[in-house]
């Protein structure tokens, strides 16, 4: 039977494609918290990707302001969880800054080598989730929490609780670190170079890992600033900030450490910074060990009720996702007056639609898993 020309044209446009919505959480196990995008896709590409949030919000902010200042401390480390005592420098920080506190020497070294180890300890739940992202089919995510549940034993001798420890105080600390902490935390400390060793040599050198990272989802530094994009993401882009060296705070100006770049902030860079990241936290707690002085862990003029006249003030400091920043208004009371946070997920997020769209849907998910998002510090 021959089919003329104009024939087979009518029979093509009879059979048009139409593009397909498809839900990506809010439950789906690939998503690193409660999260939904919502992606529209032709065929295995994605076409148009939109993030929903706020299946988490808590209300942190507003619960701040009704409580005291020692009472919010609980709040702040359930924002990024995974790290729960860089949000409680932060909080305390700000605080501090408010009250014009002095914080003792030996507090500040015991908070910087807790605030890298919760570094080092989300930077592990990247790298296992990541990793079975990519296809490493949970072996990644063994290695990972076998470091970090020993982090968390730590934790847990050093305050008595694991994943919310509320171990700062304005003016200090909870309570001084034990007797044996010194060859407790040298003896961590080679578990976890162990640890990123072997995580290392199971992705880096993945000739499969590789080839699905490289050149993927690439950002330019010039359009991460413009989006606020902070952290590892930003790095990975080449440009070397972080607030640790570019306006130090506690004592990390007394620390030699690197800062770990990428070259196409690919998802790639973005892994591999988060991974060399973790070196140099090691680096930074045993210089902390090494410099510890002796003394009081909380000061001895503060107040047995904190009230602040007015004040205002902004705390940057360099959280596991970015710029953690912290703003803080005092009215007099003790309550602060207005407390408001500025997450670097939610900052990070904003840049996820452009790379996800174009991508085939198999890659959206490790597009997404290479935001590194939290969705406690995102809703907040």
């Amino acid at each position: 039977m021959t089919v003329w020309p104009e024939e087979r044209a009518q029979t093509i446009d009879s059979f048009n494609t139409v593009d397909m919505t498809i839900n990506v959480g809010p439950q789906h196990p690939a998503t690193h918290g409660v999260f939904r995008m919502v992606l529209t896709v032709d065929g295995e590409v994605v076409v148009d990707c939109e993030p929903y949030i706020g299946y988490l919000h808590r209300g942190l902010e507003k619960l701040t302001e009704n409580h005291d200042y020692r009472q919010s401390m609980g709040w702040w480390d359930r924002t990024d969880y995974l790290a729960g005592m860089c949000c409680e420098g932060a909080y305390c920080m700000a605080v501090e800054k408010l009250a014009g506190l002095e914080v003792p020497e030996r507090a500040e070294y015991i908070r910087v080598m807790m605030m890298e180890l919760s570094r080092i300890n989300s930077h592990f739940m990247f790298l296992g989730a990541f990793g079975a992202d990519v296809g490493s089919f949970g072996t990644s995510f063994v290695y990972a929490w076998r470091e970090r549940e020993r982090i968390y034993d730590f934790f847990e001798e050093v305050s008595g609780d694991r994943m919310f420890p509320t171990y700062f105080r304005p003016g200090g600390l909870q309570a001084d670190l034990p007797e044996n902490y010194e060859s407790r935390v040298r003896w961590l400390l080679g578990s976890i170079r162990q640890g990123i060793e072997d995580l290392d040599g199971l992705l880096t050198g993945n000739e499969i890992f590789v080839e699905r990272c490289r050149g993927l989802a690439p950002m330019t530094t010039e359009r991460a600033i413009n989006l606020g994009i902070t952290g590892p993401i930003l790095r990975a882009t080449g440009l070397p900030w972080d607030l640790r060296k570019a306006q130090p705070y506690s004592v990390y100006d007394r620390m030699k450490f690197e800062i770990p770049v990428g070259e196409q902030g690919d998802i790639f860079d973005r892994y591999f910074v988060r991974l060399s990241e973790m070196y140099q936290s090691t680096k930074i707690i045993e210089q902390c060990l090494d410099q510890m002085p002796k003394g009081l862990v909380l000061n001895p003029d503060l107040p047995k009720t904190l009230r602040i006249d007015n004040a205002e003030c902004y705390i940057r400091t360099e959280g596991t996702k970015g710029e953690y920043g912290v703003y803080a208004m005092a009215r007099g009371g003790v309550k602060p007056y207005r407390m408001k946070l500025r997450s670097p997920s939610f900052c990070n997020l904003s840049a996820l639609r452009e790379m996800v769209v174009g991508s085939y849907v198999a890659d959206a998910i490790i597009i997404l898993g290479s935001l590194d998002i939290v969705l406690g510090e995102v809703d907040k």
